[in-house]
């Protein structure tokens, strides 16, 4: 329904926009906001949704043909009384908060789009996913980072809860992750083998432990160097779809990508995925057909030092999204004609 399917292991397609006179669907896109900062310390994050929006992220999903809908942003409760939990910290203000997004997200599957969720800090990974997999059941997930964000509350290192989505929602860590304060409502919904990660370069050895531990499919950016990103998308999609062709979420922190390019990120890391092979993952999975939700978040402009750092962060986050669905690099404005189809 989203873009053109091709189910062939090279992924050679026609371009999406250039085939929609042959298209029954239009790709629809319900897009949420999440201004949500408690899963880290540093503010700023929370304004992450209204500039995306701000630099024309709708007008350009309407121009390359998808249909939007902006339910808006989210308002979240805020909890006087959110002490720490062992270590974690901030866990009422983040349970609550990703059980109204998880509420919202399922809302928006249901409608029959696309969900676009803008964040936020990455905690919101776990309402996000929480909702979609209620709402259309077992998943993929496709989780682009620069970190692994599976520590549980027993063994992060800093109590921030943005460091910890995947254990949650991971049905083999259900035994290894206590209850927290407004975290009772979570059923863990993704199974070890459908998650795959990209991008991994800053992994704390709890984490190494856990992915081993589970055998979860990993591409470090030492395996994107070996690899190519190319080689990377085919490894992930053929492991991921090798039986069951599963509805696909994309879960896509900005800091995955080198802070050369999205330095206004909380926990930038060196190193990272270019502008390029960033945008090639999205380009490749609108291609198989099976994206059903995404996630773009941790962008912080109160972290950039210049206002151009600012709009790289955004800019680039926004091109990741219009990847998503179909926009290609070689040919955004596609004239209006129809291909003879074999």
């Amino acid at each position: 329904m989203f873009c053109t399917r091709n189910r062939g292991k090279n992924m050679k397609t026609l371009h999406p926009q250039r085939l929609h006179h042959h298209h029954p669907h239009r790709p629809s896109v319900g897009l949420i906001g999440a201004p949500f900062c408690k899963g880290q310390p540093r503010g700023g994050v929370e304004g992450g949704p209204d500039l995306i929006r701000g630099a024309r992220l709708v007008e350009r999903l309407q121009a390359g043909g998808c249909a939007v809908k902006d339910y808006g942003n989210l308002q979240f409760e805020e909890f006087a009384d959110d002490e720490p939990v062992g270590v974690v910290k901030n866990a009422k203000a983040v349970g609550s908060a990703n059980q109204r997004l998880s509420e919202a997200v399922h809302a928006i599957k249901k409608d029959g789009h696309t969900s676009v969720m803008l964040g936020g800090d990455h905690s919101l990974a776990i309402g996000s996913i929480h909702g979609h997999a209620a709402a259309v059941g077992e998943l993929s997930v496709v989780w682009v980072d620069a970190h692994a964000d599976i520590n549980t509350p027993m063994t992060t290192e800093t109590g921030n809860l943005h460091g910890q989505p995947m254990s949650f929602l991971l049905r083999e860590l259900r035994s290894k992750t206590p209850t927290l304060p407004n975290f009772s409502w979570i059923k863990p919904c993704v199974s070890a083998k459908n998650l795959v990660y990209i991008g991994l370069r800053d992994v704390d050895p709890a984490e190494h432990f856990i992915l081993k531990l589970l055998g979860v499919k990993a591409f470090s950016m030492t395996e994107v160097d070996q690899l190519g990103i190319s080689r990377v998308m085919e490894q992930t999609c053929d492991y991921l779809c090798d039986k069951v062709q599963k509805p696909i979420h994309l879960s896509y922190d900005v800091d995955a990508v080198d802070p050369s390019v999205t330095p206004a990120t909380g926990t930038p890391v060196i190193g990272g995925l270019t502008y390029r092979e960033g945008l090639y993952v999205t380009e490749y999975l609108c291609q198989t057909g099976r994206l059903s939700a995404v996630d773009m978040v941790e962008v912080n402009p109160l972290r950039g030092q210049t206002e151009q750092e600012v709009q790289s962060t955004v800019g680039t986050a926004v091109d990741l999204l219009l990847g998503c669905f179909g926009r290609q690099r070689e040919g955004n404005h596609a004239p209006d004609y129809q291909l003879p189809l074999p």
